[in-house]
């Protein structure tokens, strides 16, 4: 099962299931034996009494349970039914790889593999750790454009990285059929672990520093009790606990049965191969390293004098291949493998699951450090979004190992779900719909003689011109927008102003009023950010992201069940429809349907009111992410066709249209508004992110975070946010770019696009405070070359309410 350590790079997480239970395969120093596995149990210490409890003993168990020890929680319990790496852990690759595509997971890997490096020596405990480094291999130009891509993401994190040419990669790697080898991404520092002795070095820690790793233990059952803490049932006894921890792999689904959660299972097949001894192997000097042909979608490394070699199989084929083993993509880009005598075929004969966690080996320490510092400061130390799983998406991900990593990945697998809006079927022919936290949402709209459908590139592809047209009818004329993915929840109740006073840093907002909160964690750092409605005295609408909703929920609920408020908390995000309509004709398109007073002086910016559309009850709320005059309407999403057609039909005259989220953040980001996961998250202070003017640290409750935010005001910032424009030749940002100056990396871009108005580049970047004044010339790298920058004054265009503001007091009504 190979693929559990082979880091590839998705961010959808698998484990695997084995029949052989009883048996361990042991790589030691590359060696694959079979030892019958003893009892540890009897003679153990058992207690009955925990802090926490851990279910399942492979790697990423035993490693939370060694850094909760380390970080010096006491009565740590771990529980395996079997044996240590019964599971997944044994028979994986153990590739261990500093490369992720996504941005916070580097750190995960980073954080393994330094651990790795240093945990022999810590335990006494061999590890069998080899760092050869790997190779991606790029066969085809667009790959080569792929690596440039990934090179931009990875220079402002700590590890080395490189893009190498075909003659250093055959320097590497003497024995790589070269013919269609056009360029490599190189980490020396990568390599590949023996997991069984990883996990051995792992219990070894765990021990040491006071944890008991109990086995063969198998839990019954799970009883939650009124104070929170947990009831532990085993056939030695009850195990009291304030926490379980379920990390037991493709056993979850059991686990979670106990207590009425569903973790979906997804059965998916996958081998390596050993082979015997190569001639041409065993006479190389120096050990090759882990080369990842990304077209032939396999991995393969040296193992003692010959080759491990592992498929990732498409979608379709979720079964043992027998044909690739004898001739397949390997056999032709190495081909001393076609007299190579397969020693051992591990095979996974059953399942892999998809439950949070599957490249175990090279998360295995970065998920342990993530989820002990989690437990015992109350968040975590660095933002894990992008690792919520997504289990519908296990298969596909599966099969998209090593496909093309665009930028505005879509993948299309088990879609659509059942979270679609009213307005799904209304608009699926005529737009390109998007994927947003299991929603179907239109990111552009089809005119005749567009290029339709979903064309991925590096470049500005098909969707760059509809999406300048989009941009235009907001601006000048009026659109409309389904939001309906949007997280929206109910909070009402005798406390919920002091809650909500406690959870966000703005001030609570008056009755009929609107306003953009900010929840942060303990450190100061930027949780959540939410639009919160006062609708009626001590009821109030918060509207979160699509990605956020559960994210945001049960930091609410869990701060409110600690508080002990006697509030109401309810999740309507599913009944609820959202329209979105913007642009200088929305208020009299909407007039024509309603007799309320739209006026500005009658219903200003930010209040909100229920009010009726064509008979329709509808809480508007007068805010647009577009910046542009408009409203949100909130609506039962059964009457969300018939809102959309009358909105339409009342627009005729003023040439209304729809538009999508693509031109959404256009708009966006012109207006310099931030979003969250990018310019904020957990990484991030609302200071250095320029939202000060949301944070008000003189309002009397000692909102979460305050106390921090206080100190690190008092500090001094190390970074700030900064709005940069720059002209580029058909590329624009897309965040997370390396950002340079003076020929060194000083910080990274946020997000970025292409402005429809100035006709130019815009992102947002964070550099260091001293390079951060307006008018500082930086460079920011896109696909390999560096395009001169410079920090502007933000916004780029005003928000329809400045220039209202400004037309009143006889200034400036023009859009720049």
């Amino acid at each position: 099962m190979g693929a559990v350590g082979s880091g590839t790079g998705r961010t959808d997480l698998l484990a695997a299931a084995s029949n052989n239970s009883h048996w361990l395969g042991m790589a030691n120093r590359g060696h694959w034996e079979l030892e019958e596995k003893p009892s540890s149990f009897l003679g153990t210490k058992w207690k009955d009494t925990a802090e926490t409890v851990i279910i399942g003993g492979g790697c990423i168990g035993v490693s939370l349970a060694y850094h909760l020890a380390k970080a010096g929680m006491k009565d740590v319990i771990l529980l395996e039914k079997s044996e240590l790496t019964a599971g997944s852990t044994w028979h994986a690759a153990g590739l261990t790889t500093y490369f992720h595509p996504g941005i916070n997971l580097k750190k995960i890997h980073y954080y393994s593999i330094k651990l790795y490096e240093k945990l022999e020596e810590e335990t006494g405990q061999a590890v069998g750790f080899h760092q050869p480094g790997s190779i991606r291999i790029a066969s085809t130009p667009t790959r080569v454009d792929e690596f440039k891509y990934q090179m931009t993401r990875a220079r402002w994190h700590p590890t080395e990285q490189y893009l190498i040419g075909p003659e250093r990669i055959q320097e590497l790697f003497p024995i790589l059929n070269m013919e269609k080898v056009l360029a490599g991404l190189y980490n020396p520092g990568d390599g590949h672990i023996d997991p069984y002795s990883l996990t051995m070095a792992l219990a070894a820690g765990a021990r040491k520093y006071g944890a008991l790793l109990n086995y063969p233990v198998q839990v019954t059952n799970l009883s939650p009790r009124s104070d929170g803490t947990w009831e532990v049932e085993t056939p030695h006894g009850i195990i009291r606990t304030n926490r379980i921890v379920n990390t037991a792999g493709f056993w979850a689904r059991e686990i979670g049965t106990m207590i009425g959660l569903h973790h979906p299972l997804i059965p998916v097949h996958h081998q390596y191969v050993v082979t015997s001894t190569i001639p041409e192997v065993k006479a190389l000097k120096m050990e090759l390293p882990v080369l990842r042909d990304l077209e032939g979608s396999y991995y393969l490394r040296q193992e003692r004098d010959g080759l491990l070699f592992g498929p990732y199989e498409s979608q379709e084929k979720m079964k043992l291949q027998e044909s690739w083993v004898t001739n397949g993509a390997a056999m032709a880009m190495v081909p001393v493998l076609k007299q190579a005598d397969i020693i051992n075929t591990v095979g996974v004969r059953n399942y892999w699951v998809a439950i949070g966690f599957g490249y175990g080996i090279i998360h295995a320490g970065g998920v342990g450090k993530y989820l002990s510092d989690w437990i015992l400061d109350g968040e975590p130390p660095f933002d894990l979004i992008e690792l919520d799983p997504n289990p519908t998406k296990a298969r596909e991900s599966y099969g998209f190992n090593n496909i093309v990593g665009y930028p505005k990945e879509e993948r299309f697998a088990a879609r659509p779900t059942e979270r679609i809006s009213g307005l799904y079927e209304v608009l699926k022919s005529k737009c390109s719909m998007g994927f947003h936290a299991g929603w179907e949402q239109p990111h552009w709209f089809y005119k005749p003689g567009d290029e339709i459908g979903y064309k991925p590139s590096f470049r500005r592809t098909n969707w760059f011109e509809p999406v300048g047209r989009e941009y235009k009818q907001v601006m000048e004329k009026v659109g409309v927008i389904d939001l309906t993915p949007f997280g929206k929840f109910i909070v009402k109740g005798n406390d919920s102003v002091k809650l909500l006073d406690h959870l966000f840093a703005n001030v609570i907002p008056k009755v009929g009023a609107t306003n953009i909160s900010h929840m942060l964690t303990p450190r100061g750092q930027v949780y959540a950010e939410l639009t919160v409605s006062h609708l009626s005295p001590g009821e109030f609408l918060l509207v979160t992201g699509s990605g956020s909703e559960l994210h945001d929920l049960r930091w609410i609920e869990e701060e409110a069940l600690k508080g002990g408020y006697n509030v109401e908390i309810k999740n309507i995000t599913d009944e609820m429809g959202v329209l979105g309509i913007a642009g200088p004709f929305a208020r009299k398109v909407l007039q024509k349907l309603t007799i309320e007073d739209l006026s500005d002086s009658a219903f200003k910016f930010l209040q909100s009111r229920h009010i009726k559309l064509s008979d329709i009850a509808a809480t508007a709320i007068r805010i647009s992410y577009s910046g542009e005059l408009g409203w949100e309407l909130y609506h039962r999403k059964e009457d969300s066709a018939t809102l959309y057609n009358v909105i339409m039909e009342a627009g005729q005259e003023e040439g209304i249209d729809d538009f999508g989220t693509y031109a959404l953040n256009a708009l966006r980001l012109e207006k310099a508004f931030r979003a969250w996961g990018a310019e904020m998250n957990c990484d991030t202070n609302p200071l250095e992110a320029g939202l000060d003017y949301f944070i008000k640290l003189n309002k009397p409750a000692d909102f979460i975070g305050k106390q921090a935010l206080k100190q690190i005001k008092e500090k001094g910032l190390k970074r700030r946010l900064v709005y940069l424009t720059f002209e580029t030749a058909n590329v624009d940002p897309e965040g997370n770019e390396s950002v340079w100056h003076n020929g060194r990396v000083v910080g990274n871009t946020t997000s970025g696009n292409y402005s429809y108005s100035t006709q130019q580049s815009l992102a947002f970047a964070y550099v260091p405070t001293e390079l951060s004044k307006v008018g500082q010339k930086l460079e920011v790298e896109l696909l390999g070359k560096n395009y001169s920058a410079t920090i502007v004054e933000e916004p780029l265009v005003l928000t329809e309410q400045t220039r209202t503001r400004l037309q009143k007091k006889g200034g400036s009504a023009k859009v720049l």
